[in-house]
């Protein structure tokens, strides 16, 4: 009962909320992407025995399908954890109230249940299970699967929830997940396991022994329960206050910054307007996913010599984070930009903090994507100059494209399909970024020397290196012609 006194209240402030009718467009464009993409997971499902027979004739359809199943369990993961928002609630205006803790706790733990995600792949189960399991074992054991498939869906859904909220306390329990599922990828790659194999065994055992469902269960019980507790044992939001405090006083508080002095105040102001935020945070959490991006096609011979395509994958993984940060940098501190304004005189140093600090990032990146010189020189070499065309061009046209920003960003938002405070300069600013490098080396791999390409785009890096100077100029005078407009447009 209580629980739709917690429903009733959120769906009206949801409605009462000043965005919902801005939203209303969005949300009628989004449902008919939704609805289209129901339509193919149906037509998937129908016809998904006829495909796996023609990729695998000699295969039993069911065995194939029982062992993609952790691969996609897998994928289904990570996105959730980068794209699906935490379940919350404004508990402050409860626990006043003679409401069982308990109540409060089980409301905000079992939320994520009622995620569009946890039902989309119904419509491939379903018609799998009762088109092809239960004709060659029965309609009992179908079912038993379709349970299974549901409880581990949920358990998903539950465990992203838990590594999710454990980034604002500890971190280290998220690094050391990330470090395992890297490492089974590895195994697995290696051909060290096989999770295609274990997958087919788990899961053909679930048909022969339905019983074994009971551990899909435990395990549902298992993340719900991690949940549960986590949140029980963080109720009281004076306790979140002060660990919260005490994590971002220790971020601020950082010696060598203070040595430098504004340069220093300018990096440390930075450095805490990325941590604090939720929008700015969650682009942090995703640098695994930039970084991990050459694992999916640098194994794969068909891209080995695809240099085009390595380009693209070169400028993602050494400039994402980069790019991120550049094309928004202002945008970022739009809530506090007339302070700005009145309390810093050097601007020109405010620029310049601004450049080091996003040469810094792409540099990270880049030291961090060289042990992938294990799958080829030709693949370091196309990071390295990529790297280069980050720091040395890309990053000004960026930060030059940045200062037409106008439109107020909120913070407290996730990145995740969040366009508010985007405009045209920012989807702009995609062509040189991609593009570009595209259309300057495919004339050198047209005429036999595609090595001279990558070259010259690295080589159009170093000179803007060598004139970090006068593009820092250009795009100061730039900054201070813009300055009050987009003051003016981040007030409204």
């Amino acid at each position: 009962m209580i629980f739709k006194w917690f429903i009733r209240h959120q769906w009206k402030e949801m409605k009462r909320s000043s965005i919902w009718q801005k939203n209303v467009a969005i949300n009628i464009v989004l449902g008919f992407f939704l609805l289209l993409m129901l339509l193919y997971l149906l037509i998937l499902g129908l016809f998904i025995d006829k495909i796996l027979e023609e990729l695998y004739p000699d295969r039993d359809p069911v065995v194939v399908f029982n062992g993609i199943i952790l691969y996609y369990l897998g994928i289904e993961f990570f996105l959730r954890f980068f794209m699906q928002s935490l379940p919350t609630l404004n508990i402050e205006t409860y626990l006043h109230l003679p409401i069982k803790k308990s109540s409060i706790v089980h409301y905000v733990a079992s939320k994520s249940v009622v995620v569009v995600g946890n039902y989309l792949s119904w419509l491939v189960f379903f018609p799998f299970a009762f088109k092809v399991i239960a004709p060659a074992y029965s309609t009992a054991t179908a079912w038993v699967w379709i349970i299974c498939m549901i409880l581990l869906i949920f358990s998903n859904n539950f465990l992203a929830t838990y590594i999710k909220r454990q980034l604002t306390g500890k971190p280290v329990i998220v690094g050391v997940f990330g470090l395992v599922m890297i490492l089974l990828i590895l195994l697995d790659y290696f051909g060290l396991i096989s999770l295609s194999a274990l997958s087919s065994y788990l899961f053909g055992q679930l048909l022969k022994q339905p019983l074994y469902i009971v551990v899909p269960a435990l395990i549902l019980i298992f993340t719900y329960s991690l949940n549960y507790f986590f949140l029980k044992s963080r109720l009281y939001p004076e306790e979140v206050i002060l660990k919260k405090k005490d994590k971002v006083d220790s971020l601020s508080n950082i010696k060598y910054l203070k040595t430098l002095g504004l340069t220093g105040q300018l990096i440390s102001m930075d450095l805490r307007l990325l941590w604090r935020h939720k929008r700015t945070r969650s682009i942090i959490y995703m640098a695994p996913l930039f970084l991990g991006y050459g694992f999916f096609f640098y194994p794969q011979p068909v891209y080995r010599e695809a240099y085009v395509f390595l380009i693209f994958v070169g400028i993602f993984m050494t400039g994402g984070m980069m790019l991120n940060y550049t094309n928004y940098c202002f945008g970022y501190e739009s809530n506090y930009f007339d302070n700005i304004l009145a309390n810093y005189k050097d601007f020109e140093r405010y620029i310049r903090v601004k450049y080091l600090f996003a040469v810094s990032i792409a540099t990270v990146c880049y030291v961090l994507t060289i042990p992938y010189v294990f799958f080829g020189t030709d693949i370091l070499l196309i990071n390295s100059m990529t790297f280069l065309y980050n720091i040395g061009f890309l990053s000004f046209v960026l930060f030059y494209f940045a200062t037409f920003s106008k439109k107020r960003m909120d913070l407290r938002k996730g990145a995740a399909f969040n366009y508010q405070g985007l405009g045209a300069s920012h989807w702009l600013s995609m062509l040189p970024a991609f593009l570009l490098p595209v259309i300057i080396y495919l004339p050198f791999s047209w005429a036999g020397v595609p090595k001279a390409g990558l070259l010259f785009i690295g080589a159009l890096g170093v000179a803007g290196l060598l004139f970090h100077k006068t593009m820092l100029n250009i795009i100061l005078k730039q900054f201070l012609k813009r300055k009050y407009v987009m003051a003016e447009g981040f007030r409204k």
